[in-house]
């Protein structure tokens, strides 16, 4: 819908059709593999990406390392032992990401897939939700199942004997859901907690924007903090193994799992901010501001002449039309520029056009995220802009929609 409140102004032109371009709908930057399809959870494809593999084995490790003391009888099984608990805290993690996932359908939200990594998991939601209300419970349910999962491990350790194979494992579970709703509560994006805070400050300000840059910037504290302060706590034995000795090997670990969480979240609040600047700014998308002037031209009609026509009439495309004046197809801008300035009397703009389907007709009144959508589904170098009662308004260029979504990106924050 127009929003801008004026008159519907004609597509201005400034210059000739045949500007190079690549003439390409834009995208949205290509997605990383999924990795490996393990299901789908209500049409939503559930991956585990190859990451995973690899914080599996370190888990692996590390808690076999830590089985070897508590029940050093099981030998090399203790891996399998281990194994077994990576399997089931990522199962945990699922479970969180799950209940996002209900609640956004629940929402209509559209889920593009659910996806395991190396540091959790993470629910890919492409619409933000409409309330802050609807924002904050999103963002909550999946902490929230955590705490369920860490409470219900908890009161299952009162059903298994301390200090065998269950019982240490039940525990470690306990354990891992608790730190994983714990540090997704930390109010900062692009965790959970941040989310919260997001929904809480557009809910004092009525404003997402505000919301989103003091949640993205306590996320950036949050990283330096853990960078700075994972470290300290674990060598301190703030969190656990006081007493214990530490040597540099230990030392490197703690390091570089802090530097690795400190990007993670420092990037994802990046991210958010720039994801929120170009929703913010996608309106300004207006296939009427948009829109190219054209002139009519009949298919046989010389290239040289019907540029001479497009040139007087100030116009950047060309349509042509049937001996009623009804709109057949499109000159490709793509192709003018292929054809030489001395070949142009001779070659029939007919040859040089696309046919006009449904998919390449768009209509004027498009905008933001429902233009891009449009043209994301039916690729085209030019589309036929028409009025409600299908008037030829003009002809949009996907090179001018890709500028125009580059510029929305690097504009900045209100």
């Amino acid at each position: 819908m127009d929003e801008s409140g004026g008159q519907k102004r004609r597509p201005e032109g400034d210059g000739r059709p045949g500007a190079p371009g690549p003439g390409k709908a834009p995208e949205r930057p290509r997605e990383p593999g999924g990795g490996l399809l393990m299901g789908r959870f209500f049409g939503v494809p559930i991956y585990v990406a190859p990451s995973w593999f690899l914080v599996a084995a370190l888990i692996t490790w590390v808690f076999g390392g830590q089985l070897d003391r508590v029940l050093p009888e099981l030998g090399g099984a203790r891996y399998l032992v281990s194994l077994f608990f990576a399997v089931a805290f990522y199962a945990s993690v699922l479970v969180h990401e799950l209940a996002h996932t209900v609640v956004a359908l629940r929402q209509k939200l559209p889920v593009r897939r659910i996806q395991l990594q190396f540091f959790g998991g993470v629910s890919e939601i492409e619409k933000e939700s409409e309330t802050p209300g609807r924002e904050f419970l999103l963002a909550f349910v999946g902490p929230l199942l955590s705490l369920v999962l860490g409470g219900a491990f908890y009161l299952a350790l009162d059903l298994v004997e301390p200090g065998t194979v269950p019982g240490v494992l039940i525990a470690g579970l306990t354990i891992s859901n608790l730190l994983v709703a714990v540090f997704n509560l930390l109010p900062g994006l692009p965790l959970d907690g941040g989310r919260m805070l997001r929904a809480v400050v557009w809910k004092l300000t009525g404003k997402p924007m505000s919301g989103t840059v003091a949640a993205a910037w306590v996320g950036r504290v949050l990283a330096v903090a853990v960078l700075i302060g994972l470290p300290l706590l674990t060598h301190t034995g703030t969190l656990g193994g006081a007493g214990q000795e530490v040597d540099g090997m230990d030392t490197v670990m703690d390091a570089l799992l802090a530097a690795i969480l400190a990007a993670i979240i420092w990037t994802g609040a990046g991210n958010s901010l720039r994801v929120a600047r170009l929703r913010e700014h996608l309106p300004d998308l207006r296939a009427r501001a948009l829109t190219r002037r054209a002139v009519p031209v009949e298919e046989a009609t010389p290239l040289s002449e019907a540029l001479r026509r497009a040139n007087e009439a100030g116009a950047r495309a060309l349509v042509v039309v049937d001996p009623h004046g009804d709109p057949v197809s499109l000159v490709r801008e793509a192709a003018i520029v292929g054809v030489p300035e001395h070949r142009r009397p001779w070659v029939a703009v007919g040859g040089l056009a696309q046919e006009i389907t449904e998919g390449t007709r768009v209509a004027a009144e498009l905008a933001g995220e429902e233009l891009l959508e449009r043209l994301r589904a039916h690729p085209a170098s030019e589309y036929l802009v028409v009025e409600e009662d299908g008037a030829v308004y003009g002809v949009l260029a996907a090179t001018d929609v890709e500028r125009a979504f580059v510029k929305a990106m690097a504009r900045p924050g209100s």
